[in-house]
């Protein structure tokens, strides 16, 4: 720079015009006072945890994520979403490609559906397992709510896990009730 003292006088006003003082902002963030749960949900879907079971809260299109206290690999989610959410046979299929199955028509997913009865109504339930490796197994159930969204229960994992886990999650499935 050939004029120092030039450059600076011109810069000085520049940075004071960045600078305006248009007065203290304040923001204000709401804070949850507790995590979200199923049980803190107006209106949701609600169930009894097996014993030695927890929740967490979901993320993402989860409600909520549940553990089983079984060895191996579990994963257990809650999901809910608007209306039949692409309907029965195009979420079981979407299970079954999940773990490496191909895809059923409408007449083998209904001779696959067992159902589960709950005070939130008639739980669909669907078991299937992957013969090849690695080896998966799903055990999933859909409720249609009144209120017109579906929920998704499903539990998937290592077979020997998903095995251990299954008559508890079905209990859990009996248990459920909406708010």
């Amino acid at each position: 720079m050939r004029h120092p003292r030039l450059s600076a006088a011109l810069l000085i006003p520049v940075l004071a015009l960045g600078c305006r003082d248009e007065g203290i902002r304040h923001y204000r963030v709401e804070k949850p006072d507790e995590p979200r749960t199923a049980s803190s949900v107006p209106g949701a879907l609600r169930w009894a945890l097996p014993e030695g079971w927890s929740e967490s809260v979901g993320g993402g299109m989860r409600f909520a994520t549940l553990k089983a206290p079984v060895e191996g690999e579990l994963d257990i989610s809650v999901v809910v979403l608007g209306g039949s959410a692409g309907g029965e046979v195009a979420n079981i299929n979407r299970w079954r490609g999940q773990i490496g199955l191909p895809p059923l028509d409408e007449a083998a997913v209904a001779r696959a559906r067992r159902t589960v009865s709950s005070m939130a109504g008639t739980v669909a339930v669907f078991d299937f397992t992957s013969e090849s490796a690695p080896r998966r197994r799903v055990v999933g159930g859909l409720l249609p709510a009144p209120d017109g969204r579906t929920w998704f229960l499903k539990m998937a994992g290592d077979p020997e896990a998903v095995t251990k886990a299954r008559p508890r999650f079905l209990q859990l499935l009996g248990s459920l009730h909406l708010d």
